[in-house]
């Protein structure tokens, strides 16, 4: 099995150890966080080495792939910041799948990507990287998902949904289909989306409604 860093310590890298030891593809052999005070620390029995300025010594080590293990906080940018700090160094990122996800033989997924138990695929559907489809959600046919987005627990995406990069929809959200979500959006957890919703914003409800434009990115 190829070794494999996991960078972030929280509950949800719990959830991407347990996934890539079913998987069987990858190792997790070491943990980082920006926490100092968990060094020492382990996650499921994967010790935590420290913090992300760890990440060079450790691939001159020989490790060679990473996955990042932070769920979304109020966004993806620091999920997408730690993809590019390890990609930098020259981690190849991983690519895990529980088992008891089902993906069409006809979909595709990005390196560095996580796809959890009960998660659904369908025919045609195009996942980017770095992205989450966390347990339980389901991407009809034909969806597009960019790159750093996180579906959370219990999403569903109607066929030929286009998911801009970094969004975040938050659990049990439900969209229409053949809607475009923009960039860097944040959907609000039990939204009914019916209207496509423009980069930057922020919408939650049923229906959703916007409440209110990002301007950081």
């Amino acid at each position: 099995m190829r070794r494999c860093v996991v960078i972030g310590g929280g509950g949800h890298a719990k959830v991407v150890i347990d996934a890539m030891r079913l998987q069987g593809r990858y190792k997790p052999v070491a943990v980082t966080d920006s926490d100092d005070l968990r060094k020492q620390d382990s996650v499921l029995g994967v010790p935590i080495v420290g913090n992300d300025n760890e990440l060079k010594k450790l691939y001159s080590q020989g490790i060679k792939h990473f996955i990042v293990g932070l769920g979304s906080r109020r966004n993806n940018l620091t999920r997408k910041d730690l993809f590019d700090l390890a990609r930098g160094y020259g981690f190849m990122p991983a690519m895990v799948v529980h088992p008891n996800a089902l993906l069409a033989t006809s979909a595709t997924v990005g390196l560095g990507s996580l796809v959890l138990a009960g998660a659904i695929i369908n025919p045609d559907a195009r996942i980017g990287e770095n992205v989450i489809i966390n347990t339980g959600a389901i991407v009809e046919h034909d969806c597009v998902v960019g790159n750093h987005v996180h579906l959370c627990p219990g999403v569903r995406l109607s066929g030929s949904v286009e998911v801009g990069e970094g969004s975040l929809v938050s659990a049990g959200a439900l969209v229409r289909q053949n809607l475009q979500i923009g960039d860097w959006v944040v959907i609000g957890m039990g939204a009914v989306v019916v209207k496509s919703v423009a980069p930057r914003s922020t919408v939650a409800g049923v229906p959703a409604r916007r409440l209110r434009s990002e301007r950081s990115r």
